[in-house]
Formats: structure tokens, sequence, C-alpha cells
């Protein structure tokens, strides 16, 4: 096999570019021990909050992202494109590295921009069903587009002989994360023979997403399931305020709590995902093979967490619930039958498991050795 021993990683603003990024990492790590890695994000993305805390030696550039309608503000944008394009050029001179990798955000473009020109391999990684801007305007430049959803070839026009289906290296990393149903009853105190619904909007929350579970949870109380709704730090005292009853005492069979840090250990547990359809709660749901009921956020571009949900619908993997239809009585009516109904979460889950590209970040580092 082929080494690498120096590769830049750039992808940033949600925990969607940089969790898979982070997945590969961790796998190129187990394969080329001592390889080094820089990671190049922004000052105020989440990336300069995640990367240094996982021990990840992080550089900026300043960037922001165009608007889609005329505005001043894309003066600006070009103007700090060209700047970051230089300051990237820098540090990827400094750091001499055998290949750069982009995992979406606009903090990509101006770093594989300048890998491009100086003649270092690069790969980009989409995680979405629906390409975004960045990834599209890198296409042309870089040597190599994975893809996550087989879908979102046909965003890349003119250059999709440069695409390759991958998947999302997120889904082989919770796929081998270790079963610990101590979990329930340690952190929850809840039981670990008894089927779980594990709700959630992000690591932020959804605010309609989590109102519509709290509401519904009086109607779960006494059924032979539990259920987990995770509501957010942002909104978690409020909805405390809001709902003492799911508190004082609590239900035997329901927990509310602001975040889950072990999530992935969670998932490894559960019978059913309520969520919003991410790229990398997808990659989860259909590593593991998991039933979901999803609700997509329509304030994504392009809509295209509908779109990643539908790839999952279309096959039979999962549910889905729009926001604009979200009521908690239709929650409690979808979760509850489903629930009740073990053979048809059965067939999603195998569905999901079909989905599933359980040697994602293999196959991602394979691509990545060949342009190397």
């Amino acid at each position: 096999m082929k080494k690498i021993q120096r590769v830049i990683f750039s992808g940033g603003g949600t925990g969607g570019h940089i969790y898979p990024a982070l997945a590969l990492i961790d796998y190129m790590k187990k394969q080329f021990p001592n390889i080094e890695v820089l990671y190049i994000g922004t000052s105020t993305g989440l990336e300069s909050q995640i990367i240094p805390k996982v021990g990840i030696p992080f550089e900026t550039v300043e960037i922001q992202g165009i608007r889609r309608s005329l505005s001043l503000s894309n003066l600006k944008s070009l103007g700090l494109m060209v700047t970051s394009t230089l300051r990237a050029r820098k540090i990827i001179k400094n750091f001499q590295p055998d290949v750069v990798i982009g995992t979406g955000g606009y903090v990509a473009a101006p770093v594989l921009l300048a890998a491009s020109q100086l003649g270092i391999p690069t790969l980009i990684h989409e995680q979405n069903s629906v390409a975004g801007m960045a990834n599209k305007f890198l296409a042309r430049f870089v040597d190599k587009v994975a893809l996550s959803f087989p879908e979102a070839k046909d965003n890349f026009g003119n250059f999709q002989d440069k695409t390759v289906y991958t998947g999302n290296p997120r889904g082989q990393q919770v796929l081998e994360t270790p079963k610990e149903t101590s979990i329930f009853e340690e952190r929850f105190g809840l039981k670990a023979d008894k089927p779980t619904v594990l709700i959630f909007g992000g690591s932020r929350g959804a605010p309609a997403v989590t109102k519509a579970a709290l509401h519904a949870a009086s109607q779960w109380m006494n059924e032979d399931f539990q259920i987990i709704i995770a509501t957010g730090k942002d909104h978690f005292e409020e909805e405390k305020l809001n709902h003492p009853e799911l508190f004082n005492p609590e239900p035997t069979n329901i927990r509310v709590v602001p975040y889950i840090d072990e999530m992935p250990k969670l998932f490894r547990l559960v019978d059913l995902i309520v969520s919003r359809s991410g790229a990398t709660t997808l990659a989860e749901v259909t590593g593991l093979g998991l039933p979901s009921v999803l609700i997509p956020s329509p304030y994504v571009t392009a809509n295209h967490q509908e779109h990643n949900a539908l790839s999952l619908v279309n096959n039979g993997a999962a549910h889905m619930i729009r926001e604009t239809e979200l009521t908690a009585a239709n929650l409690a009516e979808e979760v509850t039958s489903l629930m009740k109904d073990p053979e048809q979460l059965n067939k999603m889950a195998q569905a999901a498991k079909d989905l599933g590209m359980p040697q994602s970040a293999e196959l991602l580092l394979n691509e990545v050795l060949k342009i190397v």
C-alpha cells in the first residue's frame, strides 16, 4: 500500500462537514500511525471549537460565503477569496502535504484551489444528495470528487467523470463503536432490555422537533417502550419550565436531556431514530441499519435535507414528516405505530442497512491513494 505522510483537511461551518473529516482522519491514523495531519478552517466556524479539542493542529483563513442574490457583501467575499487563497498557498508550501482533502463549506474553496494551483493532489467529499456551492465550484480544479449519495453525481455537470461513490466515512466509524448497554442505566436511568426511541435535532437542537416530541410525550408515558429526547443545550431550560410533568417526577420511560455526548454509542443501542436528515446522521443510520422518522430542516440550502431524506424514504428505510406537517399528534402516532410493529421496523432496518456503506472510510482512503 502507498503511504501518506502528511495530509491537509479543510471543511467547516457545520458538523456535517467536520465529522466526516474526523472519521476519515481516525481511519487514516489507524492505517498510517505516523501520519501528520493539519486542518485548515476559519476562526469563527464550528471547526475552530472541535478540531483543537481533538488535538489536531489547526490553521485559519478568513473567508465568507457568497450570497445567491446580488449583494455588496459579495465584493468582500471575492476579495477574501483572493487573500485566503494566498494564505492557504503559504500554509500548504510550509506543510508540504501529500494530498489535500476538502469536506465542504466555503472555507474549503480557497484551500483546495490553492492546493490545485500548487500541483498537490486534491479530493473533495460531498456529504449531501444536493452538492454545495463550494464543492461544485471546486469540481473543475480537483482530481477526484467523492460522493455520499449517488444522486449527487448529476450536480457536477461536465465533471461527473471525476465522481466516485464512496459513502460517508462517519458510517464506518459509528459501526466500529463498541456496544455499551450500561449507558441506559448509568446515563439515563432507563432499562437496557426495553425498546428505545431516540429523538434529537442536532447539536444545537431543532425547536420544531423538540416541541412536537415534548407535547407528544404524554401519549408515550404508559407505553412499553422508552423515549430519550435531546432538546439541544440552547432550549433545555425553557422546555424544562414548559413541561414540568416530564421532570417532577420523571416518567419511568421518558428522559429529556440537553445534549448527548455519547451519541454514536447510543445509536448502537436504540431501535428507532427521530431526527433531522443531515448527511452525517443518515450516514450513521444507514451504516448501522437503523429505522428512522426523518423531519428535514426547511432552513438549509437547496432544501437538501429533504432530498437526503427521500433517498431513504424511496427505498423503504425511513418515514418522513415535513416540518410544515409536523404536529405532536402525528409524531406520537407515527412513533407508536412503528414501535408496535416489529416486522415493519425490521423491514426498515434491513432497507437502511442495504443503503449503508460499511467500508466507506476504506473506500474513500483508496480513492485518496489513487491520486497521491
